[in-house]
């Protein structure tokens, strides 16, 4: 079974994506990294929320179609629910969303993107004009993670029109062009800012990241 970076890009795709970059980076001494995680955090709470909750009613529910009230019944059934349900969220990416907090999401998208720039070690170009662009399958996010050579010189807005292209381009199930295009995009606030000069020199892989 494929893991869900190779359901969501093929081996072709992520060469393509990979070729663009290459080609992008010719138009400045700026660098970009692509980086696609099934996930940003494992949210074992979740589990637990769901399997309480969901565990609890059903015991209710069972006790009293069964008519079994008695204590230790109503105990039996719910960590016997506890378990099952435990054990269906924990293997269902959608069921498991359904028990986390959109502000949960965007915080450790938000917390795992940064903690990826700097582990990545994607700070480490001569002039601090990185970007990162992080792509979060399971939550559905995306962020770009600017270095401070150039994140300074550009406001959010444009950030966040690279983010929206590739939000789009995933609904509409063209993720390979979405990201493509923020490539492009990426590329030209770049350029705008720190031209491609004689002797640069390629200081970041162009391979795409699919791990933390």
């Amino acid at each position: 079974m494929k893991d869900p970076v190779s359901r969501f890009l093929s081996a072709e795709a992520r060469q393509e994506i990979e070729e663009r970059v290459r080609q992008a980076e010719q138009r400045t001494a700026g660098e970009i990294v692509v980086m696609v995680v099934p996930s940003s955090h494992h949210y074992p709470v979740a589990n637990l929320v769901a399997a309480g909750s969901v565990g609890f009613l059903l015991a209710i529910a069972v006790a009293m179609v069964t008519g079994r009230q008695h204590m230790w019944d109503f105990a039996g059934l719910y960590v016997l629910f506890f378990i099952l349900i435990n054990e269906v969220v924990r293997r269902s990416r959608v069921l498991k969303r359904l028990f986390i907090r959109p502000s949960d999401m965007e915080e450790e998208v938000e917390e795992a993107a940064i903690k990826s720039f700097y582990s990545k070690e994607l700070y480490r170009t001569s002039e601090h004009t990185g970007i990162l662009i992080y792509i979060s399958l399971f939550e559905h996010r995306v962020r770009v993670i600017a270095d401070k050579g150039i994140s300074s010189r550009v406001s959010q807005s444009e950030w966040d029109g690279v983010v929206s292209t590739i939000i789009e381009g995933i609904r509409r199930k063209c993720q390979k062009d979405a990201i493509m295009e923020a490539v492009d995009t990426c590329a030209g606030i770049l350029e705008r800012h720190i031209p491609a000069r004689p002797g640069d020199r390629n200081e970041l892989s162009d391979e795409i990241i699919t791990r933390h």
